[in-house]
């Protein structure tokens, strides 16, 4: 049996993958590789050997209608991919971590690209449970187009407050690596920061994500913001509170299980290795020390540039502790 457009917007077993220059790259999927799968960009693990590419300009003339789906939006380094991975059971919702295709189109923004990856995205197994989708970085940048395309989405906004997120984005040189790249692609929205040092890029980066993430507030009424500091201290009752606002159709036993076993006990992004919480709140106590200096640095350049005195007053007032 050929393989017709329609099983393409159907199926969630025909992933859109990545775009090639003009062509939209699909990889094999079934339910046993999204969740195998940590993350769908380079590291994916398909069903299968294989890909196929389309014409985007096929697809895209193609107009569906788009399930509703639901998010987590991060700003990286803040335990997004620990949460997701906790909201992932087989039986329940879809979950999408980090698409490329998603990536790509927030790097290089294009309208019809947008409505076709939001289309590809919300494909389901279950029609009564929606697919999450854990964006990161660059998507933050989306997030305006995001909330036109479907503003009663349900969406949790993780972030740290500024000094818990400098000491997770500045820990290491593999992270600095990463901050720089980041940022560079991001210069579009950011603006030239090379001439900044790491402990500024990193606070403009900060708040560049708390001011869209307070902004989606107005235009989004059912997203909500959560502390990850409380997720990773309150990991049971965060993730059942996040399961029924986000729809995910979990058991409570499911996630406390999730909480009790290895997920918890082992880095999320390589479960090869142990960590915890009392291992990152060791590491943190060690980075503090030896960063001190390029803290301050960092708060002084948030305070400078800052339109508020709290910029992240606002996420505090819209916590998914106080309202589902």
């Amino acid at each position: 049996m050929s393989l017709t457009l329609d099983d393409l917007f159907a199926s969630p077993d025909h992933y859109l993958h990545s775009f090639d220059g003009d062509a939209a790259v699909f990889v094999p999927m079934d339910r046993a590789a999204y969740h195998r799968s940590i993350f769908l960009d380079g590291r994916i693990s398909p069903a299968a050997d294989g890909s196929m590419a389309l014409p985007v300009a096929t697809l895209t003339q193609q107009k569906r209608d788009t399930a509703p789906t639901a998010w987590i939006f991060h700003m990286a380094h803040c335990g997004s991919t620990l949460l997701a991975r906790a909201l992932d059971d087989p039986g329940a919702s879809l979950v999408l971590r980090e698409p490329l295709a998603l990536r790509q189109t927030a790097i290089r923004p294009d309208a019809g690209r947008l409505a076709l990856v939001l289309a590809m995205a919300a494909k389901r197994y279950r029609t009564d449970a929606p697919t999450l989708i854990k964006a990161n970085v660059p998507v933050n940048f989306l997030l305006p187009q995001l909330a036109a395309a479907d503003a009663g989405a349900r969406a949790i906004l993780l972030y740290l407050p500024l000094r818990a997120y400098l000491l997770a984005i500045l820990r290491s040189d593999n992270h600095r690596t990463w901050l720089r790249n980041v940022t560079g692609q991001l210069a579009p929205y950011l603006g030239d920061l090379s001439s900044l040092s790491d402990a500024e890029r990193a606070a403009a980066l900060w708040l560049a994500q708390v001011d869209r993430f307070t902004k989606v507030l107005a235009a989004m009424p059912h997203a909500r913001a959560l502390d990850a500091e409380l997720f990773f201290t309150e990991p049971v009752a965060v993730l059942k509170m996040a399961a029924r606002h986000l729809g995910v159709p979990i058991a409570d036993a499911v996630l406390e299980a999730a909480v009790a076993g290895p997920l918890f006990a082992t880095y999320s992004k390589n479960p090869s290795l142990a960590f915890d919480n009392a291992a990152r709140i060791a590491r943190r106590a060690d980075v503090e020390q030896a960063i001190a200096p390029e803290l301050d640095a960092a708060e002084a350049w948030v305070g400078r540039h800052a339109a508020r005195s709290a910029p992240d007053a606002a996420l505090a007032a819209a916590a998914l502790t106080r309202s589902g």
